[in-house]
């Protein structure tokens, strides 16, 4: 189902500029020096920044975050996707904060359906009235992300902070509910899992209420901590769940940090001021490449700050505090 959704948005200058990105990425690697042929074909826009839960590793949330908050306007976004819709093969209408706390969120989407590129968005849950329902299938959104972490409130709670769970069980309803009625197989409908210490016991709970639920998959998700003086006790103790591993009293990284990633070529991250930043781990924007109120994105990523960063990236990674929390 999801792929036949996804195809309907290709186009051969997507394909052309995927190859394109991809082959400087490798030639990059191999010559040890940044070269970018082409545009990220993957996009995250954040509509803001503002969360109504205090998720226990979510800076968000916590209002942790360094930079200002704020919402995303409608014509920073019809800018955003006026220069990207060529070549896109995916937008994600998310980064930090809850996304339908934007009240454009539905013309937002609805504008970039228009210009024939694929929309994912992802929430708490929080927000998934029938009306919203309604509104996000009308807006032609082609996949939705729905974090649920427990089955039970009290386990649901110990990570999403001030979060409801049969509120967001209720909103999933209504949505699977509201597809059926309008006769529509968009969104493709992802429950995220994020598995912890007090939850991984129900894993199999959660696979048995995703069908009941009717959803059209299941992600399970290893957590990514930050503060593990507090937080440690988050971390999963089936090993195939967590990103971590316990080394002389210290937490490490399961994967090898390689001095290569090649999401900083396919993806990049925009906030609701427009600052475009390397990746989604870049929280607090502090690799600012450029911004979109002031140039266009095919300058700021061959910008000499976005080159500067990626020559580190292929050189010296672990300098870089971001990249140490990183899967890729």
């Amino acid at each position: 189902m999801l792929i036949i959704i996804f195809l309907k948005k290709i186009t051969l200058l997507k394909i052309l500029n995927f190859f394109k990105i991809t082959i400087s990425y490798i030639i990059s690697v191999i010559a040890n020096k940044p070269i970018t042929w082409g545009m990220p074909y993957s996009i995250s826009v954040e509509p803001t920044n503002f969360c109504n839960l205090k998720c226990k590793e979510c800076p968000s949330g916590l209002k942790l975050l360094t930079r200002q908050t704020g919402y995303m306007n409608t014509t920073d976004f019809i800018n955003i996707a006026n220069q990207t819709y060529k070549y896109l093969l995916n937008m994600f209408i998310y980064f930090q904060g809850e996304p339908f706390l934007n009240k454009d969120i539905f013309e937002m989407i609805k504008y970039a359906n228009s210009k024939n590129i694929f929309v994912t968005t992802s929430t708490n849950g929080h927000f998934l009235s029938p009306e919203n329902c309604y509104n996000l299938i009308k807006s032609g959104l082609d996949k939705i992300i729905i974090s649920i972490d427990g089955t039970t409130q009290n386990v649901y709670q110990t990570y999403r902070v001030g979060g409801r769970l049969q509120k967001v069980i209720d909103g999933v309803k209504n949505l699977s509910d509201t597809k059926k009625r309008l006769k529509t197989i968009k969104p493709y409908i992802v429950i995220q899992f994020l598995v912890t210490s007090y939850n991984e016991s129900q894993i199999s709970d959660m696979q048995k209420l995703c069908k009941s639920l009717k959803v059209n998959k299941l992600e399970l998700k290893t957590i990514q901590v930050y503060d593990f003086i507090n937080n440690a006790n988050l971390i999963p103790l089936q090993k195939k769940y967590s990103r971590y591993i316990l080394k002389n009293g210290k937490y490490l990284m399961r994967k090898q940090l390689n001095n290569r990633c090649q999401r900083l070529w396919n993806a990049t991250a925009i906030t609701w001021e427009g600052d475009v930043l390397p990746c989604c781990f870049d929280k607090n924007a502090d690799h600012i490449f450029g911004n979109l109120r002031t140039n266009n994105l095919k300058d700021i990523i061959n910008s000499e700050a976005a080159n500067k960063f990626k020559s580190t990236i292929l050189t010296h990674r672990r300098k870089i505090k971001i990249c140490n929390n990183c899967t890729s």
